[in-house]
């Protein structure tokens, strides 16, 4: 979701249109790169913004899903295009209160 907002108001993309994403990677930390890479290919590709995920993570495998929409210019007002998920700060790591945190910065 947070990908989503580096661009344009995530309450703004309407969840219509699902896509499905594979990704698999050696550990956590580039599993959620790839994921976010799958995001932002798609989201060029298909020009379409998203709001909501399904994820499945087995092993260093992932499949999900991503619902959004179209990009309407006037209605999304985008201010950024992401290029890429990048290395720089990843962290991958479950707190102490039992939540996930998965971090990185992304190229825009």
């Amino acid at each position: 979701m947070a990908l989503t907002a580096v661009i344009t108001d995530p309450e703004m993309v309407a969840a219509k249109d699902p896509i499905e994403i594979c990704c698999t990677a050696p550990d956590d930390e580039l599993l959620f790169v790839e994921w976010l890479n799958a995001l932002i290919y798609e989201m060029a590709t298909k020009k379409m913004f998203f709001s909501r995920f399904d994820v499945r993570i087995d092993g260093h495998q992932l499949e999900g899903e991503a619902w959004g929409e179209a990009i309407d210019i006037e209605r999304h007002q985008p201010g950024v295009e992401i290029k890429g998920a990048t290395c720089t700060e990843l962290k991958v790591a479950r707190e102490a209160n039992g939540q996930w945190r998965a971090q990185c910065v992304v190229d825009v």
